[in-house]
């Protein structure tokens, strides 16, 4: 839907160069985004809905049909203004004039290429390979394990995710002496957050707030025992992106026991989050609103060596002291409150942090330190000095340590198709729990170990054995698990833990030194809670059908939620190159789920498809049969790969649940209906040529629903194109009116009538309501609304009333009011009626056509179309695309790309100027009938 939208941006940002005034958006299928204004100190470019960093180039994403233009190449630009000021400039180049001239006779043009290529050689899995080259080639130096002398940092870990960090010291707004800390990821549009608070009782509710001061997300806090909140806001709009990046947003917890209290602090980005390994929540003895604070602290790599920063709130009063006055305070270390080292210091009111090294560690103070028994506390000098205090701790989050172990990452790499699977739980104490389990071996396990990576090939670094804890399992042979903890675990050891230094080893009768291995890694927190409550599925070559001998290993957590959801999260390791590794040069995989039986009839779906070591996600169009099989332990998911097209890893998967129940047709209550999901089986909409893919689910010709991405907007299915309507409000008559937060249009405000309606009293005797067929909701007794009727959308020529004595529908026609005018204008497109022009109105553009007035016309790019009318469209750069063809319907333009057959051969060829691929067998035999043909014609003459 956005593909119109998008090839004016791009036809723009290809003519910029040579225009200098600034061009009118053109009329849109659907009402484009509000682009929002970007925030002081981010430069960058807006292209198709989308931020560009400065520098950043990107092929453009036309939307269905048109696809991604791999062979434009569009380009952030840096400018600079007369000011000074840098801005971005977006240009775009057609590349396939750079395409070098292939060095074989028939080369061909692989997908999500621009230029041809040679063809590889056979090598007996073409099918298989077709998948994959729809993900393009990156570099990735997973593979590079620690027998490799190298391993994954945390700092390729971040680069890898493309992730920011940021915190924010929350303190007391009135009489609360509370304190918070929490810490936000951000990856793509999503923020995680990880939450610890003192002082105060379990809040109930936390807010975002934007720049003006105004609600922008809330989260309602889980009831629990624990002083940890975990959550996620996903899908942040653009404007509250940009206020995130430029530190503008602030976050608010409330409580809503008998004492009612709040918390509030602004989200910052901070230097220290990367290398934070130990931290302390600082508060203060007695009840001092606003005052608080954060120490965040790690040790040094070789040295043992101490640092630290604080972020301190309310320390120094506001008014005692100018804001940038120098104030005396000492820093102190203490243990049972006895004074171990002292720091003195000068901060002022707007500059506040405090950072310093506290040097050469004795073995006493990194025991302390192990055990959360150093005590941080900072204390103002002179008269009324102020101290807030707190305990070190190695650091805590939402996030979940765990490591995959497989053959393939072993001291000496094999190929067994075990595998390993370990999660860990670093408590206050510094004691760490674990739940190790193992499966597929080739012989008894003889030793589990934690360890460091090794200082020589031969040389190990183990630091706690873990081997008395394991148990093998009796039912299968080469299996087990460990459960236990390490009550003394160091400083050092836990410093190099959350930076993802340590290792967990199994040995085996067969590999003595070690038959399986994996990293130790803080998986970053992404929603999915089913990581905090249950233990990973194991993930081995073993367990396909038939059996793989892999280097790889892995584990996944599945769940599925109220609505009927599957929830799914893999990690991978040890993933092997293809013997050629022209053809499987990089990790790659394909995620999918499906019945433990491999018959032909089996529930398969394609989960995902994924490069690097993860792949996470949401299906919610799951086939009652597969449910099923989840529900009864019958289900399984699969990582396919080049080399293993028909699966390299497998486990099998136990989700207890009870959808099935909602698909029986029972009778439920009106009230549920909103949150009740009938499943359909996806393979019935996918055979449908007609169905509409939207927002990752399929959707039936003729069907309607409410995006995620507004609620308050109706989309229709019609014939595999989308078009989504904002609900268009009625007017009120009332005048006082207020906006409910759960409905999309104002009502009447009641409690400031003078008196109450007959129909108002109506309202409250009879809270049934009204079921419209149109729109498919439930509406209140004795509202208004503007009808929706498929496929013209909402209908402001007339207006609906629910009915709430009987329950039914009356919907009429708006009678417009004469005019006395000779050249009435419609105030709006939307607009039923027309109006008399003042004298200072503009009339609307020939192009702002109403559906009353008559057939509605097209306007795409430059060009106008009548109703009916079919074309191909011309896209900047790469011309007339004759594979696709567009039609002006009653004012929407849509668009399709021409459906090709299905082939039966192995190994079809797309020719020059043709829109479908072709069997070489069929097309050898049309040219012999050609030339038959020809021969023909000159035979004759």
């Amino acid at each position: 839907m956005e593909a119109p939208r998008v090839l004016w941006i791009l036809f723009c940002a290809c003519i910029a160069p040579t225009l200098g005034s600034r061009l009118k958006t053109p009329a849109l299928p659907i009402q484009p985004e509000t682009e929002p204004l970007i925030s002081k100190g981010l430069s960058g470019c807006s292209f198709g809905g989308r931020f560009y960093s400065l520098e950043d180039t990107w092929h453009p994403d036309l939307g269905e049909p048109f696809g991604v233009m791999h062979c434009v190449m569009c380009h952030c630009e840096p400018q600079r203004s007369r000011r000074g000021k840098v801005f971005g400039k977006v240009s775009c180049r057609n590349m396939k004039q750079d395409c070098p001239d292939p060095s074989c006779d028939d080369p061909v043009l692989l997908p999500g290429h621009c230029c041809k290529t040679c063809p590889k050689g056979n090598s007996g899995r073409k099918e298989a390979e077709s998948l994959f080259e729809f993900f393009q080639e990156k570099d990735d130096d997973l593979h590079k394990s620690y027998n490799d002398r190298s391993y994954i940092s945390s700092e390729e870990n971040s680069n890898r995710d493309s992730a920011a960090d940021f915190v924010a010291v929350l303190t007391g707004v009135m009489d609360s002496s509370g304190v918070a800390r929490a810490r936000f990821t951000l990856t793509r549009t999503s923020l995680t957050f990880s939450i610890t608070f003192q002082r105060i009782n379990r809040p109930s509710l936390l807010t975002f707030l934007d720049s003006d001061g105004n609600t922008a997300f809330e989260f309602r806090v889980p009831q629990a025992d624990t002083d940890m909140i975990c959550g996620v806001w996903k899908n942040l709009p653009k404007s509250h992106l940009r206020q995130l990046e430029a530190e503008q947003l602030r976050v608010s917890m409330t409580t809503t026991d008998n004492k009612k209290e709040e918390i509030q602090g602004k989200v910052i980005k901070h230097r220290a989050l990367f290398a934070e390994t130990f931290s302390a929540i600082l508060t203060s003895d007695g009840v001092h609103s606003g005052m608080g604070g954060i120490a965040m602290l790690t040790l040094s790599d070789t040295e043992n060596n101490l640092h630290f920063i604080l972020i301190l709130q309310g320390l120094i009063p506001h008014g005692s002291f100018l804001v940038s006055a120098k104030v005396p305070v000492r820093v102190k270390l203490l243990y049972r409150q006895h004074l171990l080292r002292e720091i003195r210091a000068n901060i002022s009111a707007d500059d506040s942090d405090f950072a310093e090294v506290l040097a050469d560690l004795n073995s006493r103070e990194l025991f302390w330190l192990s055990r959360g028994q150093l005590q941080i506390s900072v204390e103002t000098e002179g008269q009324n000095p102020r101290q807030i205090s707190g305990y070190i701790s190695g650091k805590r989050s939402c996030d979940t340590l765990q490591s995959v172990m497989s053959s393939g990452s072993a001291l000496t790499p094999g190929k067994t198709g075990g595998v390993g699977s370990a999660v860990f739980t670093l408590h206050h104490n510094g004691s760490l729990d674990y739940q190790v389990l193992v499966a597929g071996l080739s012989s008894a396990v003889v030793g589990v170990t934690i360890e460091m990576k090794p200082r020589r090939r031969s040389k190990r670094s183990v630091l706690y054995d873990i081997t008395a804890d394991f148990a093998a399992a009796q039912e299968e042979r080469g299996g087990g698990r460990a459960l236990g903890s390490c009550g003394r675990v160091e400083a050092r050891h836990i410093h190099m833990l959350l930076q993802n230094e340590l290792f967990i080893n199994i040995a085996t009768a067969e590999q003595q030194e070690s038959e399986l291995r994996g990293q130790i890694q803080m998986l970053p927190y992404n929603g999915l809670d089913a990581r905090r409550n249950e233990l990973p599925v194991p993930l081995a070559g073993q367990f396909v059908s038939p059996p793989v001998r892999t280097a790889a290993a892995g584990h996944a957590w599945v769940s599925v939620d109220e609505q009927c959801h599957l929830h799914y999260e893999i990690v991978v390791n040890g993933l092997s190159k293809s013997e050629d590794t022209s053809v499987s040069a990089h990790l790659h995989g394909l995620a999918e789920i499906g019945e433990m039986d491999d018959s032909s009839t089996n529930h398969k779906r394609l989960l995902t498809g994924f490069y690097g070591q993860q792949a996470q996600g949401v299906l919610k169009d799951i086939s009652v049969g597969l449910l099923r099989h989840l529900d009864e332990g019958t289900a399984y998911i699969q990582v396919s790969t080049k080399m293993n097209p028909r699966g390299e890893i497998r486990g099998r998967i136990h989700v207890p649940n009870s959808c099935e129940l909602g698909s029986r047709g029972e009778v439920v209550e009106e009230a549920e209906f909103d949150d009740l999901v009938f499943v359909r089986d996806p393979a019935e909409l996918r055979k449908d040529p007609h169905t509409c893919f939207f927002e990752g689910e399929h959707h039936a010709h003729g069907s309607q629903w409410t995006p995620q991405y507004n609620t308050c907007f109706t989309c229709i299915c019609q014939k595999k194109t989308v078009i989504c309507d904002p609900v268009i409000c009625p007017a009120l008559s009332c005048p006082h009116t207020i906006q409910p937060e759960d409905q999309c249009c104002p009502i009447c405000d009641e409690k400031k009538e003078s008196k109450q309606t007959t129909a108002v009293e109506k309202v409250e005797e009879d809270p049934e309501g009204c079921y419209f067929e149109g729109d498919q909701k439930m509406h209140a007794p004795g509202t208004t609304w503007h009808p929706f009727v498929p496929p013209f959308g909402y209908i402001k020529c007339a207006v609906c009333t629910c009915k709430g004595s009987t329950g039914e529908v009356h919907c009429e026609k708006v009678t417009c009011p004469p005019l006395t005018c000779s050249q009435p204008i419609r105030r709006n497109p939307s607009d039923c009626c027309k109006e008399c022009p003042a004298e200072d109105t503009p009339p609307l553009e020939d192009d702002e056509m109403m559906q009353a007035d008559g057939t509605r016309h097209c306007k795409f790019g430059k060009n106008y179309y009548q109703n009916s009318e079919h074309w191909h469209p011309r896209v900047p750069l790469v011309g007339e695309m004759k594979c696709i063809t567009c039609w002006c319907d009653h004012g929407v333009t849509k668009c399709q790309k021409k459906q090709c057959p299905l082939l039966s051969c192995s190994n079809p060829i797309r020719r020059e100027g043709k829109c479908c691929p072709e069997c070489m067998e069929d097309l050898m035999e049309k040219e012999e009938m050609a030339k038959k043909v020809e021969k023909k014609k000159n035979w004759r003459h």
